[in-house]
């Protein structure tokens, strides 16, 4: 077992598979958008090495992020691998959605099983301004197409910015009521060359909590999955409301990941800039057993917590190359 200095388990692994992305989120990015080489960007053999080596750890559920991970041709196939490995029982995606409409039975059939999509507006204009893309009805459409694939469960990613997206929470409760799904809304974060960020602008998952108990009975629920989110039912309904605290509370003791980035750089705390390049060790040819203490050393360095409320450090990197 992976297990770090505090005594957490580390058994979920989150991977960038690009920094390529065909949308252009204002909270993500402002001005040029260079993209990495696709020579230092890891390749597929790498990553299901990089899995097969955690999974001896005790690492049972992998993610695959970017970027936008579908734009990366033969996604499919990385999924069918690692779906396969000994060990590793939960393989999962996060994308923006424009292109699972497209790709979801392939995905299904490679053993995708539940997807995170992201999705910051209902409003079509508003989606545009956000993303700089018209892309709203692919979106819904995509959304459409995995509730009939029969993908469970399908979650929305919302990150929630006052005076931005805020007066919208109550819509996505009603599409979580509605279709079934579970909304969860995340505290704006502060990444990347954004302009946006500002302090001023987070709503806390109190606020958004407050806000729908307003107008929905809610009952909470016990998450499972060990992951971030406060989890709630939606009374008369299948949906579910979840809640993602990483600026107004610590989620930071119940972390039970580390993330590689699309470059092979491993980071063992989302709010650290901190990296630790295993993608060096693979290409000069390193054993498995040396990658796998390399591994663990960098599990033993995981910091107990590495924000404070009242000292938020926005971070150098953005999302798109750490890996939502």
């Amino acid at each position: 077992m992976l297990i770090d200095q505090y005594n957490r388990v580390i058994d979920y692994v989150r991977i960038s598979v690009t920094d390529r992305c065909n949308l252009r989120c204002k909270y993500c990015v402002d001005g040029d958008f260079p993209f990495t080489s696709h020579e230092e960007v890891l390749r597929y053999e790498e990553i299901i090495r990089f899995v097969k080596i955690c999974s001896e750890l005790g690492v049972t559920k992998v993610r695959l992020t970017g970027g936008e991970p579908l734009t990366r041709k033969g996604i499919s196939y990385l999924f069918k691998e690692i779906f396969s490995i000994e060990g590793i029982n939960d393989v999962s995606l996060t994308t923006n959605g424009l292109l699972l409409g497209q790709k979801i039975l392939e995905l299904k059939e490679a053993g995708l099983k539940r997807v995170n999509i992201s999705l910051d507006s209902l409003k079509r204009e508003r989606f545009a301004e956000i993303t700089r893309v018209d892309a709203y009805d692919e979106v819904l459409m995509s959304i459409e197409k995995a509730i009939y694939a029969g993908i469970r469960p399908i979650k929305i990613n919302t990150v929630v910015i006052r005076g931005f997206n805020d007066d919208e929470i109550l819509d996505f409760a009603r599409l979580a009521r509605k279709w079934g799904l579970e909304v969860r809304f995340i505290e704006f974060m502060p990444f990347g060359d954004s302009t946006l960020w500002d302090e001023s602008r987070i709503v806390s998952s109190h606020e958004i909590e407050e806000r729908i108990k307003a107008v929905y009975p809610l009952v909470p629920l016990l998450n499972t999955t060990r992951g971030p989110a406060k989890v709630y039912g939606i009374e008369g309904s299948e949906g579910r409301i979840g809640l993602i605290s990483p600026v107004s509370t610590h989620i930071c003791s119940e972390c039970n990941r580390i993330r590689l980035t699309s470059t092979g750089m491993i980071r063992p705390c989302l709010f650290s800039d901190t990296e630790y390049d295993v993608k060096s060790l693979m290409r000069k040819n390193a054993g498995d057993e040396e990658i796998g203490k390399f591994v663990k050393d960098v599990v033993k360095v995981k910091p107990a917590n590495k924000h404070e409320m009242g000292q938020i450090r926005k971070c150098q990197r953005n999302l798109r190359n750490i890996g939502g």
